[in-house]
C-alpha cells in the first residue's frame, strides 16, 4: 500500500507540474516581464544595501537605482537600437557576401580532391541563418523591453520588500525563530551568483567590444550587448555570441580576420569563465554541459527569449534551492558540473 500510494503521490505532483508549465506558458505575456523585472530587482538589490550603509533613506536610494537603470537602458538601446536596424538593412548584402565565400570555400576543397555538392550542403548548412539567430534573438528581447514602464514599476515595489523576503519566507515555512539557516543562504546564493555573473557578463561584453572596434568590424556595440547577454549561458552562449562577429569579420574583411577575432572570443571567454568568475563565485554553484544546453531549450520554450538568455539563471535558482532541501539535494547533485563532483 505504501508503494502505491508512493507512486499516487509522484503522478499527483508530475500532473501539477504540467498544469504549472501550461499556465505559465499561457500567460507569457506577463510572467516574462515579471521574470525580468525579479532578475534586475535582484541585480540591484546590493546597490539598496549599499546605500543603505551610508543611511541614505530607502526611498531616495530607490529612485537612485531607477535612474541609474533608466540611464542605462535608455542608452543602451539607442545604441543597440540603431545598429539593429542598420545592420537589418544591410543582412541581405552580408547574407550574399558570406553565401560566396561559403561557395569560394568548397572550389578550394574541390582543387584538394574533396568533393562537396555545393546546392545541397548550402541547403542544409545555410551559413546566414546564423546571422539571423542573433538578430532575432535581440529583436526578441527588444521587444520584451518594450514594457519597460511595467518592468521597472515591478522593481520599484520589488526593491521596498526586498528587506522584508527572507522575512517572510521564515514565517511562510513556519520558521518564526528564524532558525533555518539554509533559507538564509539560499537567498544570499541567489544574490551573489546574480550579482558576480552580471559583472562579468558586463566585463565580458566591454572587453568584446573594445577587441571588435580596435578591429574595425562592424556593429561592435551590438556584438558587446549580445556577448553580455549571452554569457548568461556558460559554454554554449559564448560560442553562439561570438559566431555573428567571425562570420562578418570574414565578409568584410579577410579568413585572416575572421581567424583573429575568433581567437580573441576563446582567450576573452577562457579568462572571464575559467580564471576571473571561478575566483570570485567559487567552483560550488557549477551546472553540467548537457543541463545548460537542456536548460537553453527548456525555458527558452518556456518563456521565449527572454527565457533563453536568463536560462541558466533561472536553473540555478532552482539548483540552489534544492541544495538547500534535504529532499531534493540529489537532484542538484544530477545538475552538478564536473568540478562539484570532484569537490565532493
Amino acid at each position: 500500500m505504501s508503494s502505491l500510494s508512493g507512486i499516487t503521490k509522484s503522478l499527483v505532483v508530475i500532473a501539477s507540474l504540467f498544469i504549472v508549465l501550461a499556465g505559465i506558458k499561457l500567460a507569457n505575456e506577463i510572467v516574462v516581464p515579471f521574470v525580468l523585472a525579479a532578475f534586475i530587482a535582484i541585480i540591484c538589490n546590493p546597490l539598496l544595501k549599499f546605500f543603505a550603509n551610508y543611511r541614505i533613506p530607502k526611498g531616495l536610494a530607490i529612485v537612485l537605482i531607477i535612474m541609474l537603470v533608466m540611464l542605462m537602458g535608455m542608452s543602451l538601446t539607442g545604441l543597440v537600437g540603431q545598429s539593429l536596424n542598420d545592420f537589418s538593412s544591410q543582412l541581405p548584402q552580408y547574407r550574399e557576401a558570406l553565401r560566396s565565400k561559403f561557395i569560394w570555400f568548397v572550389d578550394m576543397a574541390a582543387q584538394y580532391n574533396i568533393l562537396i555538392d555545393k546546392q545541397q550542403l548550402i541547403a542544409l548548412f545555410d551559413p546566414g541563418k546564423m546571422i539571423d539567430v542573433a538578430t532575432n534573438m535581440l529583436a526578441g528581447f527588444g521587444g520584451v523591453m518594450a514594457n519597460i514602464f511595467l518592468i521597472l514599476l515591478t522593481v520599484v515595489f520589488m526593491l521596498f520588500e526586498a528587506p522584508m523576503i527572507s522575512t517572510k519566507v521564515h514565517l511562510a515555512l513556519d520558521d518564526p525563530d528564524m532558525k533555518m539557516k539554509q533559507i538564509d543562504r539560499f537567498l544570499d546564493s541567489i544574490n551573489s551568483y546574480l550579482a558576480i555573473k552580471t559583472l562579468v557578463s558586463l566585463a565580458t561584453g566591454l572587453v568584446a567590444a573594445l577587441f571588435l572596434w580596435i578591429l574595425d568590424v562592424d556593429y561592435f556595440v551590438l556584438w558587446g550587448v549580445f556577448a553580455f547577454l549571452l554569457n548568461y549561458i556558460p559554454n554554449i552562449g559564448s560560442i553562439i555570441a561570438a559566431v555573428p562577429p567571425v562570420l562578418l569579420a570574414l565578409v568584410t574583411h579577410s579568413p585572416v580576420v575572421s581567424a583573429i577575432v575568433a581567437a580573441g572570443y576563446v582567450c576573452i571567454n577562457t579568462v572571464m569563465g575559467n580564471i576571473i568568475e571561478p575566483r570570485f563565485m567559487g567552483r560550488g554553484l557549477g551546472l553540467s554541459t548537457l543541463v545548460v544546453f537542456l536548460s537553453l531549450i527548456f525555458w527558452g520554450w518556456l518563456l521565449g527569449t527572454v527565457g533563453m538568455l536568463l536560462s541558466v539563471p533561472l536553473t540555478m535558482v532552482v539548483k540552489i534551492a534544492l541544495e538547500n532541501s534535504e529532499d531534493g539535494r540529489w537532484l542538484a547533485t544530477m545538475l552538478g558540473g564536473e568540478e562539484q563532483q570532484q569537490a565532493r
